[in-house]
């Protein structure tokens, strides 16, 4: 029974409790209203910080504490000399790459099955593309070579146990795979099953350890776009990984959680498959609260009259600010974006003065535009992260 592919049994929930279910209703009201207030633009602008945060989280998850800063340096190809600090930089900007490609995928309605055998390689391939060797060289455990990006576990060599679970075989991957891409399909399922679907097949996939390594990377992003396909991804305005990392109580509850859903058959009034079918509702019970949870937390930070204010906080405390520098900042909150004409009417002051304001908030990182005389737009830099929204990122 060890090597054969229903050892993932049972993989889906079929008779969801009444818990389960008022958690996915809560959790698709939530995110139907999640940055609805916001601008498209200052939405899409928004979810690029969201990745920085989830790069961050799902780098924290595995034992990577990367400064927030230095991801955003990363991004704009500004890296460590230190090769420790160097590499921690790109796989976490390799995190937020792959995230856009998935949003923009998403937005543009081409998400594939997000189960599927071609798109789990892909992230993983997409994560790794271009990782140093460094960071393909998997060592210890008796183990010691070269990880192909993109490629399930091949060899012998490759197996590996987790804590007290020992994956299949690697010989067995692309049948587990296989078998993993027919269960977890959204195809033929409603909203409220692909839901629960996303919260079980984030466990069923690190259960198989596809991958010689990344592999909990790789179940984020694709519970991530199980989210967009679910209808409840909000576009990109919450993430899974911070939820994750922190959990409801405590910070090891993600691990502990998963632990637990490893957990075989516990007699006959367990389920009928190999693991424990209430292992798996308990987990996705918490899997789904963690969500619910980032949402809500999102939600209020969104919120147009407090984001308003806190900009205005951000402006009194900067000194290189002007308090003209306010109207600039709700303009671009409620219209999106504005033109640079605009400055003088929206501040006040005369076109010299108001420009040098202009200037002054640009060069703080809080506005810019996508070219040189291009309307402008709100941007939200690291710098600011902790006045205009405190508590996303640990205050250390």
């Amino acid at each position: 029974m060890i090597e054969s592919v229903q050892r993932i049994e049972p993989a889906l929930l079929e008779e969801p409790s009444a818990a389960i279910s008022d958690i996915v209703a809560e959790l698709s009201a939530a995110t139907a209203t999640l940055g609805k207030a916001l601008h498209p633009r200052t939405a899409a602008n928004l979810a690029s910080l969201i990745r920085i945060m989830n790069a961050y989280y799902s780098n924290l998850i595995e034992g990577h504490n990367t400064r927030p800063k230095d991801i955003e340096r990363a991004l704009e190809g500004e890296l460590d000399v230190d090769e420790d600090r160097r590499n921690l930089q790109l796989e976490a900007a390799a995190h937020v790459h792959v995230q856009a490609q998935v949003d923009s995928l998403a937005a543009e309605g081409r998400l594939p099955e997000p189960a599927s055998v071609d798109f789990i390689q892909w992230l993983h391939r997409e994560f790794y593309r271009d990782a140093p060797e460094e960071m393909l060289h998997i060592r210890g455990a008796g183990r010691d070579f070269i990880m192909k990006p993109g490629a399930w576990r091949s060899d012998s060599a490759h197996d590996v146990a987790v804590g007290r679970h020992v994956p299949p075989a690697s010989e067995r991957v692309p049948d587990f795979m296989k078998y993993f891409a027919e269960r977890y399909s959204f195809e033929r399922l409603g909203k409220s099953s692909r839901i629960i679907c996303m919260a079980a097949a984030h466990h069923r996939l690190n259960y198989i350890h596809p991958f010689p390594d990344g592999n909990g990377r790789v179940s984020r992003l694709m519970s991530h776009a199980m989210a967009h396909i679910a209808g409840i991804g909000s576009h990109g305005l919450w993430s899974i990984s911070r939820g994750l990392a922190r959990g409801l109580e405590s910070r090891g509850e993600y691990k502990r959680r998963m632990d637990h859903a490893d957990t075989s058959r516990q007699g006959d009034l367990d389920g009928r498959g190999n693991l424990s079918q209430l292992a798996l509702a308990e987990f996705v019970l918490w899997f789904l609260k963690v969500a619910l949870d980032q949402v809500q937390f999102m939600t209020g930070l969104f919120e147009l009259d407090t984001l308003s204010k806190r900009f205005k906080i951000y402006v009194e405390q900067n000194e290189k600010l002007k308090r003209e520098s306010i109207p600039l900042l709700e303009e671009a909150l409620i219209r999106g974006e504005f033109e640079r004409g605009d400055i003088v009417r929206i501040t006040g002051l005369p076109e010299r003065s108001a420009r040098r304001v202009l200037s002054d908030v640009i060069e703080t990182g809080l506005l810019a535009s996508d070219t040189p005389k291009g309307p402008v737009s709100l941007r939200f830099p690291i710098d600011a992260q902790e006045i205009l929204f405190p508590r996303l990122f640990p205050q250390t």
